[in-house]
């Protein structure tokens, strides 16, 4: 196919089945920098805290052996409670800390971003209805309140440390999760303070159109995750054959509701020609987040980027 434009391209230790809401058997962070690095990737978000060496000298010489960049961290918090902001400060301040000493090593490469998110499936009702979210199991004016200024005191305190700049992750099981959600909270927050990390998966599964979405906020996407969404994605049959949603986001995991690139609902095609009308100059993440075992991870990651090479795009190094 045509060639549409050139980007950074990076895959993550999801895809591994490295997650934060699935503390179980996880592989050696050595072979998964191996695998990320063999399937022709060209960067890597840090995952899980503690899973990739925390020394930035250790982790800096282990990426630059297989000619990758640290692109990203995500850090789940609890931002609803403004009670606990000072933890959530903390927590993301010292993950900043690591990007920064790390992309002190390597100034050729760009800056990294600290990916903010909710402390997704800490509450039982999101984590339940996750794909199938009403208007009531929402936040109320109060934690509205606290969840954006819990937002701009991360990214604030972030961007003074460090000079890294945050963008807020929607997804799923947590409280910023619809398409109306992630629009009350860029509305909440200052534009030049916090970006959004357009995640397409999760927006799909979230009920919205990722195009659109990547249409609306343009600019302010500073960092996004490339991630499919099986058709039918909010769907499973109960032992009758019944149609009902799935019963938590975990089991949605478990169904692989992030399908392979390209064998789901989101149209990667139009999305890499809109980024490229918008001279997006960020990192595109390939992400699959399964859970351990669920699939073959070397295979699925050479798949996921074989398809985007044949929609037309080339990998660029940083």
């Amino acid at each position: 196919m045509t060639m549409t434009h050139s980007f950074p391209v990076a895959n993550a230790p999801c895809s591994w089945g490295v997650l934060e809401i699935h503390p179980g058997v996880r592989p050696a962070w050595e072979r998964v920098l191996d695998e990320i690095a063999s399937t022709g990737y060209v960067g890597t978000e840090l995952g899980a805290w503690g899973f990739f060496p925390t020394d930035p000298v250790l982790l800096h010489e282990a990426l630059v052996r297989r000619g990758l960049a640290m692109v990203g961290a995500f850090v789940p918090a609890f931002l609803r409670d403004e009670r606990l902001h000072g933890e959530c400060v903390e927590r993301a301040v010292r993950t900043a800390r690591l990007l920064a000493a790390v992309a002190e090593r390597d100034p050729r490469a760009p800056r990294p971003h600290l990916v903010l998110s909710d402390d997704n499936c800490a509450d039982v009702v999101r984590e339940r209805c996750a794909g199938h979210i009403l208007s009531e199991d929402g936040m109320d004016e109060a934690q509205w309140s606290a969840f954006a200024q819990g937002t701009e005191r991360v990214a604030r305190a972030v961007l003074d440390e460090t000079g890294i700049r945050t963008v807020f992750h929607h997804h799923a099981g947590g409280f910023i999760e619809t398409p109306l959600e992630i629009a009350s909270l860029m509305d909440r927050t200052h534009p030049d303070l916090v970006g959004l990390c357009l995640d397409t998966g999760h927006y799909t599964f979230g009920g919205g159109s990722a195009l659109e979405a990547l249409r609306t906020y343009g600019a302010r996407v500073w960092h996004v995750h490339f991630k499919d969404c099986a058709p039918g994605a909010a769907e499973v049959r109960d032992p009758t054959g019944a149609i009902v949603g799935f019963r938590s986001y975990r089991e949605a995991l478990r169904h692989q509701v992030f399908c392979e690139l390209g064998r789901g609902m989101v149209p990667f095609g139009a999305l890499l020609e809109q980024l490229r009308q918008l001279r997006y100059d960020g990192w595109i993440v390939v992400e699959q987040d399964v859970v351990p075992g669920a699939v073959d991870c070397v295979a699925s990651a050479r798949r996921n980027l074989a398809y985007l090479t044949w929609l037309g795009m080339e990998v660029m190094r940083p």
